[in-house]
């Protein structure tokens, strides 16, 4: 019995060694040459913060150079073909937010990508929540009043997005299904002057990150009437959730992933997951992330790689109901 206890004691020893072994030459392989962080759009924001801190925290870990690669252009395409393109060894990834994921494959008709066979999920990255905002003019102060005024009077009030096709345009579209209303989308070619709009009475309504418009909500100058989110923020407290003012499945914050290219081994796949979750965990991060309105969410490789095929399909539902079509 001692014999066979000492074997079994033995075999798990060497089962440990061994897998020590092997997480030591995944690392020693990422250490062997430089990352590359594509980021698909320009220089600040979201994807280029969340690219500079993984970039700092790879270089550091494995005491080598990181870039951070800005290539914008055709809507993140660009960028993703370079990744797509790029050698599957773990050194070149894509950080990259969802709509490029789950809408762009449905809604663009020749969308150049299939994010299933081109990318492996690595991890989840950070998540930012998403908010219904008018303006104290229009009198509306909660979502109970909003659809009072859009039934008693159809085709009266419009909301404002960042683009046809955007995810706050699809969550949009997806609020007024839930509520059973309509009111016209009114597509801008980016945040800024559509909140411009928003401010100058030209638009009453507008779904927007929370990070963007919350300033003007601390203000007073715009009103903050549901998040798009599961849960309250800590950063705007008093504004609730929609599913809290009675409309439910409209938790649709935006988030950010990082991929790497098909064919990129499981273990490296593994290891770069759990790299990106301790960078992100780190106190400063998150401090700065939180500057930035963020929250980390670690969701990876298989559950990630579920997430983007649940959201792509419900994304689809809602663009093919809805009739949206690029212009």
């Amino acid at each position: 019995m001692t014999t066979r206890r000492t074997l079994i004691a033995l075999a798990s020893l060497l089962s440990l060694l061994g897998t020590a072994h092997a997480q030591t030459a995944v690392e020693k392989q990422l250490a062997s040459d430089k990352f590359t962080l594509v980021a698909p759009f320009p220089p600040g924001g979201a994807i280029d913060t969340l690219a500079r801190v993984l970039a700092d925290g790879l270089g550091k870990q494995y005491n080598t150079t990181a870039l951070v690669d800005n290539a914008p252009g055709a809507a993140g395409n660009i960028g993703m073909d370079k990744v797509k393109k790029a050698k599957a060894d773990g050194h070149t990834l894509l950080v990259i937010p969802a709509g490029n994921l789950t809408i762009n494959p449905t809604l663009m008709p020749k969308f150049p990508f299939n994010v299933q066979k081109d990318f492996v999920p690595v991890a989840m990255l950070a998540k930012t929540p998403n908010v219904l905002v008018t303006t104290p003019a229009t009198g509306i102060k909660t979502v109970a009043d909003l659809i009072a005024r859009a039934k008693a009077k159809p085709d009266s009030l419009s909301y404002a997005s960042p683009g046809i096709g955007s995810g706050l345009h699809l969550a949009g579209e997806l609020f007024k299904s839930q509520a059973n209303i309509d009111i016209l989308h009114i597509a801008y070619k980016g945040s800024n002057v559509a909140i411009n709009d928003l401010l100058g009475g030209s638009v009453p309504l507008m779904f927007s990150n929370l990070p963007t418009v919350l300033p003007h909500i601390k203000s007073g100058k715009l009103i903050g009437l549901a998040l798009t989110d599961s849960t309250r923020t800590p950063t705007a407290p008093e504004i609730p959730t929609m599913g809290e003012v009675g409309i439910p499945n409209i938790v649709v914050p935006s988030w950010y992933g990082l991929l790497a290219p098909a064919g990129t081994p499981a273990d490296v796949v593994a290891q770069l997951a759990k790299d990106a979750a301790e960078i992100l965990a780190q106190p400063q991060v998150i401090e700065q992330l939180k500057a930035q309105g963020m929250t980390g969410w670690d969701l990876r490789t298989l559950a990630f790689d579920k997430h983007i095929r649940d959201e792509t399909a419900r994304w689809a539902k809602v663009i093919k109901d809805r009739n949206i079509t690029m212009e």
